[in-house]
């Protein structure tokens, strides 16, 4: 039988250190073997997985999968071996690299990061926060925070809560500007939206004698790319938006933003999931974050 993970953990280093020079050094092999390995690897799936130079090792999309996949399927198997030789019990150890929108990141992550840490000291945790949609597999991303409705993909979901929407402005900018009170008067008003195509356009109201739920066009000079710069833009008193209420509930019980049209609020909920490539057998350090976030939200 052929040593698939010992191919792999050669293919890693190589790929991570971006050289095979440098890879045989970590695993005391020449650099001609660590190549002989990885076409050898090649030669077996029938792809090429590196471009060569004589200075660096540049991966191939092909490259770019199998690295990521096989870097979950190595740390599974220590994992593995440490639950085994540690009698059916393993801590979370090695890096984990998490992505959450930045309203998400700052109101709930962030806050959380020095409790997870002292319970997981041996957890190396890598956070970034951004509001674009990252690719787990080809970013590296062990677990990312989505919001709204799953795309159908090959990723794995866990629930860890949900939101509902809120219309909300400043008390300053309803001073100046007036209360709207019907989802019709939000024609006078400087609404605030995404820039990017949601899954319903316009915001939606609910007849409060009918029952019926309506998306109504709204209009205004300014676009932003996440709800938190639209919740700072509605602090600044520069209009109207409509988010997740996870954004804004400090500012709601600080006072300093006031939710408008409640009578017509639809009460639509918007999900939030921890999703992340693989299947139910999941890395010790993996599974303790997501839990950790469950237990928590």
């Amino acid at each position: 039988m052929d040593n698939r993970a010992g191919e792999m953990e050669v293919f890693v280093l190589a790929a991570e250190l971006k050289s095979f020079s440098a890879a045989g050094r970590k695993l005391q092999l020449s650099p001609s073997a660590v190549s002989k390995l990885v076409t050898r690897l090649e030669d077996r799936l029938g792809t090429r997985l590196v471009v060569r130079s004589t200075r660096t090792l540049q991966l191939t999309p092909e490259g770019e999968t199998y690295l990521a996949r096989a870097s979950r399927i190595l740390a599974e198997i220590a994992d593995t071996e440490e639950i085994v030789s540690g009698g059916g019990r393993a801590l979370p150890r090695g890096p984990l690299s998490v992505n959450a929108s930045v309203g998400f990141g700052e109101r709930y992550i962030l806050p959380m990061t020095r409790e997870f840490q002292k319970l997981f000291p041996d957890v190396q945790l890598d956070i970034t926060l951004t509001d674009d949609m990252v690719d787990l597999i080809r970013e590296r991303v062990d677990i990312a925070i989505r919001h709204g409705a799953l795309r159908d993909s090959s990723l794995m979901a866990r629930k860890l809560g949900q939101t509902r929407q809120v219309v909300m402005a400043s008390p300053a900018y309803l001073a100046e500007h007036g209360l709207p009170k019907t989802p019709a008067e939000l024609d006078g008003h400087n609404c605030i939206n995404f820039n990017f195509r949601r899954a319903v356009e316009g915001w939606p109201f609910r007849d409060p004698k009918t029952g019926q739920i309506d998306a109504r066009p709204v209009s205004g000079s300014l676009k932003a790319s996440s709800g938190s710069i639209i919740r700072q833009f509605c602090i600044d008193g520069l209009g109207i938006g409509r988010v997740g209420r996870f954004h804004v509930e400090p500012d709601i019980e600080a006072g300093r933003l006031v939710p408008i049209l409640e009578d017509f609020n639809p009460e639509d909920i918007e999900e939030i999931h921890a999703v992340y490539a693989g299947h139910d057998h999941l890395a010790v350090r993996i599974r303790a974050f997501i839990d950790f976030l469950a237990e928590r939200l």
